[in-house]
């Protein structure tokens, strides 16, 4: 129960900092709300767990467009960012776990403005 307070907690001020970074149509909240089930696994935890990687998917599929692909680029740079105890291995790692291609790693140092999407 206490843990999944505090990871209720941490989803809710994930997306309070991520939210005003939306662009386009795509909106950052849901990049942590798709994520959520991650965080065992971005933590250094087992995983990523089917609902992690259904999540993953539904994310890549709400980015249809260049400047949601870019907006999505940088909510996962900035929710990476606010996982205080983030395993930068395993978010890197964490879409091609789900079977999900994308044209960057997920870090914290990602330049969203130099990719070609």
């Amino acid at each position: 129960m206490a843990r999944s307070m505090k990871v209720a907690c941490v989803v809710l001020a994930m997306c309070m900092l991520v939210a005003p970074m939306a662009e386009a149509a795509f909106q950052c909240g849901a990049v942590t709300a798709d994520l959520a089930p991650c965080l065992a696994y971005l933590t250094g935890g087992p995983g990523p767990s089917p609902p992690c990687c259904a999540g993953v998917k539904k994310l890549l599929a709400a980015a249809p467009t260049v400047p949601d692909r870019r907006a999505a680029c940088n909510c996962l740079k900035s929710t990476a960012g606010a996982i205080s105890n983030l395993n930068a291995n395993n978010a890197a790692a964490l879409p091609g776990k789900c079977g999900v291609n994308i044209p960057y790693k997920i870090s914290t140092s990602t330049n969203c403005n130099t990719i070609n999407f």
